[in-house]
């Protein structure tokens, strides 16, 4: 019999577990994911390394890049206008923002500071 009441109790708990957790969320918005956040958000540091114009590539030692999640690292990103590689050069400061365009990572807003 006791272990009829504790596996009663047990059900009774793990089914109304739902109810508790979407009541704590009720106030969020889940509307867009924090990968999904647009290119006018937080900008990143980063150091031109190498600046390829032929294949439209500006390798970028940077700092961690939260929204895709990428760590400090240098890596080759994909510029995503042509007008970006051509403003910067090799040892250049820039504040970057890398989004996944279709899967690739790619620079979608680059400045240069001032």
């Amino acid at each position: 019999m006791k272990k009829l009441i504790v596996a009663s109790v047990a059900l009774a708990a793990f089914v109304a577990a739902p109810a508790f957790a979407a009541d704590d969320m009720a106030g969020m918005n889940m509307s867009t994911p924090a990968s999904k956040a647009s290119s006018t958000s937080a900008l990143s540091d980063a150091e031109v390394k190498k600046v390829d114009p032929a294949t439209g590539m500006i390798t970028l030692k940077h700092g961690a890049l939260e929204n895709v999640g990428m760590p400090p690292m240098t890596m080759a990103y994909k510029a995503k206008d042509a007008s970006m590689v051509k403003q910067v050069h090799e040892g250049d400061k820039v504040k970057i923002r890398v989004e996944n365009l279709n899967g690739t990572p790619t620079i979608v807003k680059l400045e240069k500071p001032s």
